[in-house]
């Protein structure tokens, strides 16, 4: 089986480059099921129903989030519909948070997917659960589910936390994906047990910008040190990331992982 994962859509120039993009990619590569992270979605922060609808017309099939889960109120709490097809990272504190953190769901051959999501703790604002203890937990609750691949988005800043998720699940999951960065690293690989691995698969969004955002604003942030607000870039060049990850569906061991970029 094949997935495809494609890295944090950033606001509407994101959300048109994957219109323009995705159908060419899922035509050349014919994956089986399409993710992608959705939590800069809207305007560079959460995710509103109206362009999660927008992003299923254009073939994503599911998403998982960040720490931004929280930046759109409306899609925050469509969080708590079964049928809403986003996860936050499951390392929140499981009660009095919208959503849930993993899900097992159906690609097009009918195989049975765990998507799991979360999120790290070095360098980042909010004191999160364990991501380690709570991966544990969570392949300790679904043992008994019958499942072909099991993936991971590894929202985080740090490349040797995303490092440490990938050895520390090598053979217990399918693939770690590292998100949240949105500068692809060069490193996509198989580890000795069978689990694909990459530390950050980049973004969908202005190639012209600073991670999605207008540069001019950020070099003023740097040379100021004063609060600025944020506004995606709209011109200039666009950028696709994904990751493609081969599954065997019967040992749901990875067998190729591949970057793909495309520039329009």
């Amino acid at each position: 089986m094949k997935i495809l994962f494609i890295g944090d859509i950033v606001a509407k120039p994101g959300r048109e480059t994957i219109k323009k993009i995705l159908p060419g990619v899922i035509s050349e590569h014919k994956p089986d099921l399409v993710i992608a992270n959705a939590e800069n979605l809207s305007h560079g922060n959460g995710f509103a129903p109206d362009a999660i609808d927008e992003m299923k017309k254009a073939g994503i099939d599911f998403f998982t989030s960040g720490d931004h889960a929280w930046g759109n109120k409306v899609g925050m709490m469509n969080l708590g519909d079964s049928k809403f097809p986003v996860i936050r990272p499951a390392n929140f504190p499981r009660e009095n948070v919208p959503g849930k953190g993993y899900q097992v769901i159906e690609d097009k051959m009918m195989n049975r997917v765990l998507v799991v999501n979360l999120i790290g703790r070095v360098f980042m604002k909010k004191h999160y659960d364990c991501p380690f203890r709570a991966i544990d937990q969570i392949l300790r609750e679904t043992g008994g589910e019958r499942v072909s691949a099991i993936i991971i988005d590894m929202h985080a800043e740090a490349t040797s936390e995303k490092y440490a998720m990938g050895f520390y699940t090598d053979g217990r999951v399918s693939a770690v994906i590292g998100t949240h960065t949105h500068v692809p690293t060069a490193d996509a690989r198989i580890l000795d047990n069978g689990t694909a691995l990459m530390a950050d698969v980049g973004m969908t969004g202005s190639l012209d910008s600073v991670i999605g955002v207008k540069k001019e604003i950020i070099i003023k942030s740097f040379l100021t040190q004063m609060p600025v607000k944020h506004e995606p870039e709209a011109d200039g060049k666009m950028v696709f990331n994904g990751c493609l990850i081969e599954i065997d569906d019967k040992t749901k061991k990875a067998l190729n992982v591949q970057h793909i970029q495309k520039i329009i």
